[in-house]
C-alpha cells in the first residue's frame, strides 16, 4: 500500500491506535477498494445499493440528505481520513441513506463491511481495536445526529447561529477561530436561507458581537453572544 495513503489510513478513527505495520496486514484480508471522483460528481447517490463503508483519502465531500421534493440540507463536510456509509454498514437495509457529493476531486477506500466483522486469516491483533473503533465512531455518530435534531427544534435565527458559534467557541477554546463550514453549508446545516444567514451574521457584526471573513470569525462579545443563545 502507498505509504501516503498508510498514513492517512493510521489517522483516521477507524484505525485509532493501529500501527501501520498491523494495518499493512489488516489491509490483506479487508481487500477494500480505492475509487476516484471528479470534482462535482456523486460518491455515493441516496436510494442506491450500498458499496461499502468509505473512508476520504484526498479531496473534500459533503453528505447530503436529499427530501422526494428536490431540497437537500448538508449533514457535515467530510476530509481525508474522515469516514461516511458506517451508520448503514451493518444494517439489513443495503442502500446508501444519504448522498455524498465531491466538492473536490476525490479519492475514495471503500471497506467491505463483511469483512470487518469476519475472521481475520492471519489472525492479527488489530482487528479486536477495529471493531471497538467501530463502535466509538457509531456512538459518536448517534450523538451528532442528536445534536442536528436539535438545531432543527431552534426557531429563531439568532439563536441558532449564537448556539452553533458558541460550539465552535468550546471546540477551539479560542475566540478567533475557522469555521468547518462554508457560508452555503452552514445555511443548510442551520436550516435557514444563505440570504437569511447572512443578513443575520451582518447585524450581529454590526452589533460588535463578532467579526468574520469568509469562514473565519471572531467572537468580539462573549456575553451578548450567549444572550443570543438563550
Amino acid at each position: 500500500m502507498d505509504a501516503n495513503i498508510v498514513k492517512i489510513l493510521v489517522s483516521s478513527p477507524i484505525f485509532h491506535d493501529i500501527s501501520p505495520s498491523q494495518l499493512d496486514i489488516m489491509l490483506e484480508c479487508l481487500k477494500p477498494k480505492i475509487n476516484t471522483f471528479s470534482k462535482n460528481s456523486y460518491i455515493a447517490v441516496q436510494g442506491e445499493p450500498y458499496t461499502g463503508l468509505g473512508i476520504l483519502l484526498s479531496g473534500e465531500a459533503s453528505i447530503i440528505k436529499e427530501s422526494a421534493s428536490g431540497s437537500r440540507v448538508i449533514m457535515t463536510v467530510i476530509r481525508p481520513g474522515d469516514l461516511f456509509g458506517e451508520m448503514i454498514a451493518f444494517s439489513p437495509r443495503k442502500h446508501w441513506p444519504a448522498s455524498v457529493f465531491a466538492q473536490s476531486t476525490c479519492s475514495v477506500m471503500f471497506l467491505p463491511p463483511e469483512k470487518i466483522i469476519g475472521e481475520c486469516t492471519h489472525v492479527c491483533g488489530g482487528y479486536k481495536q477495529l471493531i471497538k473503533n467501530m463502535l466509538v465512531l457509531l456512538s459518536t455518530k448517534a450523538l451528532m445526529l442528536n445534536q442536528r435534531v436539535e438545531y432543527l427544534a431552534i426557531k429563531g435565527m439568532r439563536e441558532k447561529i449564537s448556539i452553533y458559534l458558541l460550539e465552535q467557541y468550546k471546540i477551539n477554546q479560542k475566540h478567533t477561530f475557522i469555521l468547518p463550514l462554508k457560508r452555503n453549508e452552514l445555511a443548510d446545516f442551520l436550516s435557514v436561507s444563505r440570504t437569511a444567514l447572512s443578513r443575520e451574521l451582518g447585524r450581529m457584526r454590526d452589533e460588535g458581537i463578532i467579526e468574520f471573513y469568509r469562514t473565519s470569525v471572531k467572537i468580539n462579545n462573549l456575553a451578548m453572544l450567549r444572550r443570543g443563545a438563550e
